[in-house]
């Protein structure tokens, strides 16, 4: 925090903005993406546990990074430099944790995707949600420990972000790359057996596991874009001497990098077409709660038992389908 990172008035006003309105629709999205997926029944425990990570991760983005991160611009302006200086530290903070998780995470569901197809029968017995959720746990320690290093040395940290996303990327690379070409493999197999038809199951099953990786890699590539801008221009500001407009270019890699907060819900539901059901019927059922809360031509006594019903069919989508799923 120095007059020399304050820049334009408007154009701090302006980027302040921008990050509210990230902030509430990372939020909003967020939020009804981890309601989506604790009524979603279609993917493996595990996976959906790693897309629950995913989003929390993105839910966190928008009701702490980016507040954060307006507190830090606003202060930065008006010249409070005590308040300041221990926003930037939380937004630094948080900021590494959870683009940390991000990034592991989004490795963990290319891997997760690639031993589907090489453990075959037995991918359940293998990756279990126990297994799971205590990688994601030591994932989560390991990036907050990384982010909290800013108050000791932020060297440490940066450097060991530095190192950290070209593994985590190698790691996706490997495991997609596998992944096509065992695809590929097994359509050139289908093609020189074309007389011995495949089973209808197998079909269906490989169909829904085509689709299953596209929409992880979807994913991984918006995050990738909306990242690297950011990752590149640090390196940058860290080995030559900054000028306005590097500063600009770093305000806007940054509000792109939090757009991918914003952008990963509307990927969720282009992509992965039973999440979008889910959020459809869970908003239909709490739409036609709220208009029967405001219709006012029915009896009192008739209102009370459709709201009753239309009450009993959320908690169904909520709870019900999530604890019948297992079986």
């Amino acid at each position: 925090c120095s007059p020399d990172w304050v820049g334009d008035f408007k154009q701090s006003i302006s980027f302040s903005a921008v990050s509210i309105l990230l902030s509430i629709t990372a939020t909003f999205g967020n939020s009804l993406i981890l309601i989506a997926l604790h009524k979603e029944s279609c993917l493996h425990p595990p996976s959906k546990l790693l897309y629950r990570c995913l989003a929390t991760t993105d839910l966190l983005v928008g009701l702490v990074c980016q507040p954060l991160y307006v507190i830090y611009r606003i202060s930065l302006v008006h010249e409070h430099w005590s308040l300041c200086r221990y926003a930037n530290y939380a937004d630094s903070i948080t900021s590494y944790t959870l683009c940390g998780v991000s990034l592991v995470t989004t490795a963990a569901i290319s891997v997760d995707r690639l031993l589907a197809m090489l453990l075959g029968l037995r991918y359940k017995e293998i990756v279990t949600l126990r297994r799971t959720f205590i990688i994601l746990a030591i994932v989560w320690v390991t990036c907050l420990v990384n982010g909290l290093f800013v108050l000791l040395n932020y060297s440490i940290t940066f450097w060991c972000s530095l190192i950290g996303i070209p593994f985590c990327l190698l790691i996706s690379i490997a495991a997609y790359t596998k992944i096509f070409r065992a695809l590929r493999h097994h359509q050139a197999q289908i093609q020189d057996h074309a007389q011995q038809q495949p089973s209808h199951l197998n079909a269906m099953n490989m169909a829904r596991y085509r689709k299953a990786v596209y929409s992880a890699l979807w994913v991984q590539l918006a995050l990738v874009v909306c990242y690297i801008p950011l990752i590149t221009l640090r390196i940058v500001i860290s080995s030559t001497k900054q000028s306005p407009n590097l500063l600009i270019f770093l305000r806007i890699a940054i509000i792109l990098a939090y757009f991918n907060s914003t952008l990963n819900p509307l990927l969720y539901c282009w992509k992965m077409i039973h999440i979008l059901l889910s959020l459809m019927a869970f908003l239909g059922n709490f739409l036609i709660l709220i208009a029967f809360h405001k219709v006012s031509s029915l009896h009192p006594p008739s209102k009370l038992l459709y709201r009753c019903l239309e009450t009993t069919d959320l908690l169904v989508s909520i709870v019900s389908q999530p604890l019948i799923a297992p079986y």
